[in-house]
């Protein structure tokens, strides 16, 4: 019954490329035509991954994947992961699964529930595996959100700092404000804010990994006049500031708490303050999120839509001053990060084992092809206590993506 489901599944399901499947007991199967699209071959080892398939499609598949009871034919796993999204394969495609993806959908508040505490164990989760992983394929300055491309040709390097420059300029900075970095990471933006503007800047992470290796750049840097990180729930500060930046923080906030959130951005600003919110986006309505990212990944988290994150911000007496959308150029990241990673697969396998290497490469792959093919883009959401905080056009933004320092005194 269970391979019979399945199959009518794939056959209905592959219009774009051809996806041949062998199952445990040597029954093989092509569905699609390569003509259209990739051409993909599996062999499924476990006589029991029909079902599974059929029960949760994407969490079955990542995680026979991740235990090799899937097998890819050149082991290309991009092309399993282009065609499945090239035919929106998705866990409720099957309308036995329906009833499941509305329930998923109905607890979505649930899985994320991020209150003190909690949100500490599920950052932990992802921030706090060992510091040698993410250099491995991150950039110098460890800058783990997208990156800004605005030039062909750039090297990753350039396009995180252009990114950071790109941010610095929304924020319409003068030497000595003070400024809050909410989700500070390993500190690369409190110290370009300090270093190159002049800034006084709070930094808080819950990652305590994150806080130590920021709190050593810091001191090497000798910045620890100017920039102060804190292991610490931003809920819990009660201060003031001149700016507000948060950059990749957003998506492990949580719908149930967004209204908290905005309300202490609106709190945390002074009367003439500006924030700048950089997120994960989707470019469709609300959403849940993928099993095996909320399973192996970030749990907690959620990618959100453009309208519930506006609903929250106008009920916190905020003004958005300016919305930018990017479009494909955490692809670009991604792509980079892969390619990083797998260049230094053995030293990968050193820190963890096969299976966490398989997931990570998993993760990677997936994440990319999902800003190519499907509705995940990024928001830049610029926010005011007043109309009149920011320049009533956006010229302030047109010069070239160079370093800016000397326009940060302008």
């Amino acid at each position: 019954m269970w391979k019979n489901l399945l199959f009518r599944f794939l056959d209905a399901g592959i219009r774009t490329g051809r996806l041949t499947v062998t199952l445990a007991d040597g029954t093989r199967r092509p569905f699609g035509d390569p003509a259209t699209g990739p051409d993909v071959a599996i062999t499924l080892r476990d006589a029991d991954l029909p079902r599974k398939l059929v029960m949760n499609l994407e969490l079955a598949t990542c995680e026979a994947y991740m235990d090799e009871r899937l097998l890819i034919d050149g082991d290309d796993l991009r092309g399993l992961l282009t065609l499945a999204l090239s035919n929106r394969l998705r866990r409720d495609g099957m309308e036995w699964q329906r009833p499941l993806a509305a329930l998923r959908r109905a607890l979505r508040r649930v899985a994320q529930w991020n209150p003190v505490g909690r949100a500490q164990d599920n950052v932990a989760h992802h921030y706090d595996l060992s510091g040698a992983l993410y250099d491995l394929f991150l950039d110098s300055d460890r800058q783990y959100s997208c990156a800004y491309w605005p030039r062909p040709g750039m090297t990753l390097e350039q396009a995180q700092e252009a990114k950071k420059h790109h941010i610095a300029r929304k924020l319409l900075l003068r030497p000595d404000l003070r400024v809050l970095d909410i989700g500070c990471g390993w500190g690369g933006m409190a110290l370009t804010l300090a270093r190159d503007y002049g800034l006084r800047v709070t930094g808080v992470t819950l990652s305590r990994e994150q806080h130590q290796i920021a709190t050593a750049r810091v001191r090497d840097a000798g910045l620890e006049d100017r920039v102060d990180i804190r292991l610490q729930d931003y809920r819990q500060l009660d201060q003031q500031f001149d700016r507000v930046v948060s950059v990749g923080m957003f998506e492990h906030v949580g719908t149930p708490h967004y209204r908290e959130y905005f309300r202490h951005v609106h709190d945390f600003l002074a009367p003439d303050g500006v924030a700048l919110i950089h997120t994960i986006g989707r470019a469709s309505p609300p959403g849940t999120t993928n099993d095996f990212i909320r399973k192996y990944i970030f749990p907690g988290g959620y990618v959100p839509a453009l309208s519930e994150t506006m609903a929250a911000v106008e009920r916190q007496e905020l003004f958005a001053t300016d919305i930018e959308i990017w479009r494909l150029h955490y692809a670009e990241t991604l792509k980079v990060w892969h390619d990083r990673f797998m260049a230094n697969i053995d030293a990968a396998r050193a820190l963890y084992d096969d299976r966490f290497c398989r997931m990570w490469r998993l993760y990677l792959l997936a994440s990319e092809l999902t800003f190519r093919l499907s509705t995940q883009v990024v928001f830049q959401i610029q926010i005011a206590r007043r109309q009149d905080a920011v320049p009533l056009t956006r010229d302030y933004l047109l010069p070239a993506e160079s370093h800016p320092t000397a326009q940060a005194a302008q």
